[in-house]
């Protein structure tokens, strides 16, 4: 609980203010890779790796639909399809599967087709329709329903199994949730988690979203980490629970939200990602530092 509340902003600048805290969050996480053994010396002690600070696929992702909803007003899947193509980068780690899925939207191929295709037709049940998502859930956070259709109508483009796009609606909605928080002061992970699993659709990334909410907040995070994963199989189910978890702990501390992410390895650029660009809605900031450090973005164009 907090006693402090600030002026809201305008919908631009909180979604801007989430895609720094989730590029930051994505591009700092993704430097923790590597020996595991020298990851965790490094998070333990609390050391920044050299600048500059190179964002992936995440990040990429997340500005594309920040695009589309700065010049639309609105999620456009088949331009949000568009952009992902066109934006599609190896060097920014993505997945073989995302792709071969973006190769197929560059040849013509529609998203209502290629992602029901995956997986033998169930669809994807990945992160990677959560790690994009923050931006969306700040760009409608003043209408909770808008939210829900709309961030199940981005993870489409790409993942079609409910999983993935249960974990999108969640993530989505904390970050609305966060911002809602952060206007009246009362900045509470109990009632984050209530507000998300209100609206979060019956799966089973549901169910261990409930499960997070329960544990004692005593929990260490390799405890939260073992019993929720931590990305580990890159699925939504086992990559949101944890990240709601550590973002609904930390809501007003931007720094110690992402050591406390980071620290549970696993999808670490992606887990960081999701949190960073939740608790900078809560917490209204992220790191002046870290912000220089992180590669520059490109700026969207504003709602016409």
């Amino acid at each position: 609980m907090s006693d402090w509340s600030v002026p809201e902003l305008d919908r631009e600048q909180r979604t801007l203010l989430c895609l720094d805290g989730l590029s930051v969050g994505d591009a700092l996480g993704e430097r923790f890779f590597g020996p595991q053994a020298e990851a965790v010396l490094r998070i333990a002690a609390r050391e920044l790796p050299p600048r500059p600070w190179r964002y992936t696929d995440d990040t990429e992702m997340a500005i594309s639909m920040v695009e589309v909803l700065f010049e639309r007003g609105e999620l456009d899947p088949d331009l949000l399809a568009q952009r992902f193509a066109r934006r599609l980068d190896l060097s920014r780690g993505y997945g073989r599967g995302a792709h071969e899925l973006l190769q197929s939207y560059r040849r013509g191929v529609s998203w209502r087709v290629g992602a029901q295709g995956m997986f033998g037709g169930s669809g994807s049940y990945g992160n990677g329709a959560a790690m994009r998502v923050a931006p969306l859930g700040a760009f409608f956070a003043d209408d909770l329903d808008t939210v829900v259709e709309q961030a199940a109508l981005s993870a489409r483009v790409t993942h079609a199994h409910m999983e993935g796009v249960a974990g999108a609606i969640a993530v989505a909605l904390a970050a609305a949730v966060a911002y809602g928080q952060s206007v009246t002061g009362e900045l509470s992970g109990a009632d984050l988690f209530e507000s998300v699993l209100a609206r979060t659709p019956g799966c089973l990334t549901r169910e261990r979203i409930q499960e997070a909410s329960c544990l004692a907040l005593a929990t260490s995070v390799d405890e939260a980490s073992r019993r929720l994963g931590s990305g580990q199989g890159v699925s939504s189910q086992d990559t949101v629970p944890f990240v709601l978890w550590c973002a609904a702990h930390n809501l007003a501390d931007y720094e110690r939200a992402f050591w406390h992410t980071v620290s549970g390895l696993g999808d670490r650029d992606t887990t960081c990602a999701m949190v960073g660009g939740i608790v900078a809605l809560s917490s209204r900031s992220v790191p002046k530092g870290w912000l220089a450090a992180r590669e520059p973005l490109p700026t969207p164009a504003r709602v016409t």
